[in-house]
């Protein structure tokens, strides 16, 4: 029982720091796009693999700390103190809710039902992107309209601000572990000790 303990704590902080340079690197490349926030990046595929090794638990964990990493190493950026919480600690912490569907995708790729665990895959990522999407669409709304084009309403542009890089980063890590479950189908589970 300690064991695994040890190697979901071990698991948690290695990927939530895999997380976290995963999104310094995609920052760093698309600062000039996204001047408010955000990045088309892999650093959620970190967080939906310890959520479909650990469930929800390890899910919400390993986002939550992924936030914090951010934000004690000022590498957040924050205008107010709510859309600093809000963006950094809700919006990458609520990832983990795709670990909800850990039984199940666990299940099929044992089973080798590719096609269910697949599915399951797409469902969950999506959820758990959808979740930080409104996170970030809140204080788009609410923080950052008044970097909104004159005339346009605020939530259209938050919708668009905020969709042009969650869907892409959705598609992106839906596809990465679909790819690293089909190659090594290890990856979702954890051994028990």
């Amino acid at each position: 029982m300690k064991s695994n303990k040890t190697l979901f704590l071990v698991e948690v902080a290695v990927l939530a720091a895999l997380a976290y340079l995963l999104d310094i690197v995609s920052t760093a490349l698309f600062s000039r796009i996204w001047a408010q926030g955000g990045s088309v990046s892999l650093a959620m595929v970190p967080v939906f693999l310890i959520a479909y090794r650990w469930g929800v638990k390890g899910g919400l964990l390993s986002g939550f700390l992924l936030g914090l990493l951010q934000f004690i190493t000022g590498f957040a950026q924050i205008y107010h103190p709510v859309q600093g919480f809000i963006d950094y600690f809700v919006a990458f912490t609520v990832i983990g809710f795709a670990g909800l569907f850990a039984s199940g995708v666990r299940e099929a790729v044992k089973n080798k039902k590719t096609g269910k665990w697949i599915g399951l895959v797409i469902v969950s990522t999506f959820i758990g992107s959808l979740l930080r999407f409104l996170a970030h669409f809140y204080t788009g709304i609410v923080f950052f309209g008044s970097y909104a084009p004159k005339g346009q309403p605020v939530a259209l542009y938050s919708l668009i601000y905020n969709g042009t890089y969650m869907l892409p980063t959705f598609i992106i890590s839906a596809v990465v572990i679909i790819l690293l479950f089909s190659i090594a189908p290890r990856l979702a589970t954890v051994t028990k000790r």
